[in-house]
């Protein structure tokens, strides 16, 4: 698993979401999902993420309200905690799920919330 795009990502994935969490998620990696590891690395992280026009924190905004709409606690988690490293407030995290909730739904919103305020916990925000 290295390769200059892989590299890119690595590093910009670990700055985002932590690097414990990724080089777990990597260390982690078996023969069956080692494929995605792998992608998701070089292609979400070391492609999407450096392209230029969206700065770290737009795309937080972004996959904030993307992951809402599509329900992905799990994801939230992830990219909640990745929003704060990104710079965005709590404040601004409650205004993502606010216009997610518009335009999702009430009970994905709800989720999101929850799982947002859980995070502030552990994070003593």
């Amino acid at each position: 698993m290295s390769d200059e795009l892989f590299e890119k990502g690595l590093k910009v994935r670990r700055e985002v979401l932590g690097a414990e969490y990724v080089d777990s998620a990597i260390k982690n990696a078996d023969d069956f999902n080692r494929p995605l590891q792998e992608l998701v690395t070089k292609y979400c992280w070391g492609e999407i993420w450096n392209r230029p026009t969206f700065d770290r924190k737009t795309r937080s905004i972004i996959n904030l309200a993307m992951l809402t709409a599509l329900n992905r606690p799990h994801e939230v988690k992830l990219h909640v905690r990745g929003a704060i490293n990104n710079g965005l407030t709590k404040d601004e995290i409650q205004e993502v799920l606010l216009q997610a909730m518009i335009y999702c739904g009430v009970p994905a919103a709800i989720d999101s919330f929850r799982i947002a305020r859980e995070v502030f916990k552990e994070m003593g925000i």
